[in-house]
């Protein structure tokens, strides 16, 4: 990554994992591994659970750690049972939320439309966006990837200014490795981390797009970090099964500041 100009990130996605004491744990744990370090170099998030963000919330007092939501929905208020609005999550600690998630779009009916909507509801709010985008395996095998991930990108973020831009993070999760134990080699990530990048140029300019932070996300681990870290274009990971493990969530911390 080019830290001249951009600061790594690496956000933890819990998924539907941990209770609120587990959660308590869990970032304690976390913040003992990283207790007397200097972490500045690293932006560190915890994306948890909605139940466990008011605990959540308490833990992280005092460390250098932000928490995160995994959803939004985009109205402020309404008949829509069982979401939740951008002003409830920042009423309980959220300061980010990732939106977009392959596993929203796969098993929610998630849209890149409805994804909009949410982004556009998050950033008027006042919240942070981890953005994600990705292909599907078959999509990589048929040579589209570029095309694929390009609209996403550009449908996503309609109507979003490139003042709000300075609140968006996009992960770069290719939708075959996540969750599988596959991982796009340095060289894939980094193609398609350049090609986002391209997009947000053309959307915007060229300085704005070097200024946004792209994460690569899918497999991530602290065996593979410091490699896929090393590449210009990726920015720091949005991390799934390793961010529920202290130590190695931490190895892939300390890669992002190498």
């Amino acid at each position: 990554m080019n830290k001249a100009v951009r600061k790594a990130v690496i956000a933890g996605n819990w998924k539907m994992n941990k209770t609120p004491a587990e959660a308590t744990e869990l970032i304690n744990s976390i913040k003992a591994l990283i207790a007397g370090k200097d972490v500045g170099g690293c932006g560190i998030i915890a994306g948890v659970p909605f139940v466990d963000l008011p605990a959540a919330a308490e833990a992280v007092k005092g460390s250098p750690i932000k928490l995160a939501a995994q959803n939004v929905h985009w109205a402020e208020k309404g008949a829509f049972t069982g979401e939740i609005s951008a002003e409830m999550l920042k009423a309980v600690g959220a300061e980010y939320v990732i939106i977009g998630h392959s596993e929203r779009r796969q098993y929610f009916g998630e849209t890149d439309e409805t994804v909009n909507k949410r982004v556009i509801a998050a950033l008027a709010a006042g919240l942070k966006v981890i953005l994600c985008v990705g292909e599907l395996k078959e999509q990589r095998l048929s040579g589209i990837t570029s095309e694929v991930v390009s609209m996403q990108v550009k449908l996503d973020l309609a109507g979003v200014t490139a003042a709000d831009m300075a609140n968006v993070i996009i992960a770069y999760e290719p939708v075959w490795a996540i969750g599988t134990g596959l991982t796009a080699t340095a060289a894939q990530a980094e193609e398609v981390c350049a090609v986002i990048r391209g997009v947000l140029a053309s959307l915007y300019d060229a300085s704005l797009a070097q200024s946004v932070t792209i994460q690569y996300g899918g497999s991530m681990n602290a065996g593979n970090a410091a490699e896929l870290l090393s590449m210009e274009n990726v920015d720091g990971g949005l991390i799934g099964g390793a961010s529920l493990k202290p130590a190695d969530f931490v190895e892939i911390i300390n890669a992002a500041q190498a």
